[in-house]
């Protein structure tokens, strides 16, 4: 994806070294939906839908995305997300509705749309014949950048990302972490306004998801707009200010992760473990334990606000549930309720 994004002359804004911090964004801001985009909107959609032939892959979603704000993509396979992402990264046209992105109509701005953006693709396509430095300077060519900018960038890049000291070994032996890291160096050459990251840290281990996150919440922090798929649910709530669940090319909700947990899950969740068998003859009679009861081939779920309170009061009608479990409630309690548990291909 990151080799399609390439084109147009670089529009630097800001330095790795230089970005100044964004005003803080609150959990309870309102998302005002308009028929214009703000002064800060980065990325502005109405009515967006695509369509391949006879099948509809996004279904007329609304999106805003602030200048500064981290924003998330969460769904199943097949809900939308990456040809969202596609559209917005000005290589895929859209069907209908309105799109706008750094103030600009993708449609017939692409180029110097793409020259904004930053991209980290799923898959890596780092050069593996190539040094690490190597990587950097020509992918910093693509932009037209002068190569006495791009050496100095690839330097600033390298030492950010924590890679110096591996700046002249070939990319094919280095880990997954560290072509990870690199590539996200490498969609920071041409000093990109919004960085897109398509599932940043699937199959990293989870040192180098925890070492990946750091480098991405220092962006952030230094004012680089985020906007990532990820199947990660703890990645989303660490990451992202905001983020919108598709499920079948639709927005199924939005918000913040907290925002999101409170709404449709409950403070705590008990998880129940019977014998093989008994879980589903169970569900009934503690159904009033909870303001949500799931059952599961393997346990209960007793969605409520009082996990120890619910634990004791199954003690006490006799019950003795094999394990016994009281967890915080997560996003991933949310996304399942949503999009629900079968598997989608």
């Amino acid at each position: 994806m990151a080799a399609e994004l390439l084109g147009g002359t670089s529009e630097p804004s800001v330095s790795v070294e230089d970005m100044t911090e964004p005003a803080s964004l609150t959990q309870d801001e309102a998302v005002v939906v308009t028929d214009r985009p703000g002064v800060d909107d980065l990325i502005w959609a109405r009515g967006l839908r695509k369509n391949f032939g006879d099948f509809t892959a996004v279904d007329g979603i609304d999106i805003s995305v602030r200048r500064g704000e981290a924003f998330g993509f969460l769904g199943p396979n097949g809900a939308g997300k990456s040809s969202t992402m596609r559209m917005i990264g000005a290589v895929s046209p859209a069907t209908d509705g309105r799109l706008q992105i750094l103030g600009r109509d993708p449609a017939t701005d692409g180029p110097a749309i793409r020259a904004r953006l930053g991209v980290v693709p799923q898959t890596d396509n780092l050069d593996q014949e190539l040094t690490v430095r190597e990587n950097l300077l020509i992918y910093g060519r693509y932009f037209g950048i002068p190569r006495a900018q791009i050496r100095a960038r690839a330097d600033e890049l390298l030492d950010f990302v924590q890679l110096t000291d591996r700046a002249d070994d070939l990319v094919e032996p280095l880990s997954g972490g560290m072509k990870r890291r690199l590539t996200i160096a490498r969609s920071l050459i041409n000093e990109p306004e919004l960085l897109l990251l398509d599932e940043p840290t699937t199959g990293l281990d989870p040192q180098a998801r925890h070492a990946l996150w750091d480098r991405l919440f220092r962006l952030k922090q230094r004012g680089v707009t985020l906007v990532l798929t990820t199947h990660y649910m703890d990645e989303a709530e660490q990451l992202c200010d905001r983020l919108v669940v598709m499920d079948k090319g639709r927005i199924a909700a939005e918000g913040a992760p907290a925002e999101l947990i409170g709404t449709y899950s409950t403070r705590e969740v008990l998880e129940l473990r019977f014998a093989t068998g008994e879980n589903e003859s169970h569900a009934d009679g503690l159904a009033d334990l909870a303001e949500r009861i799931e059952v599961l081939p393997d346990r209960l779920l007793l969605y409520t606000d009082d996990g120890d309170g619910a634990a004791t009061a199954v003690v006490e009608r006799g019950l003795r549930p094999a394990s016994v479990l009281v967890r915080r409630s997560s996003l991933e309690d949310v996304f399942l309720r949503l999009t629900g548990r079968s598997l989608v291909e």
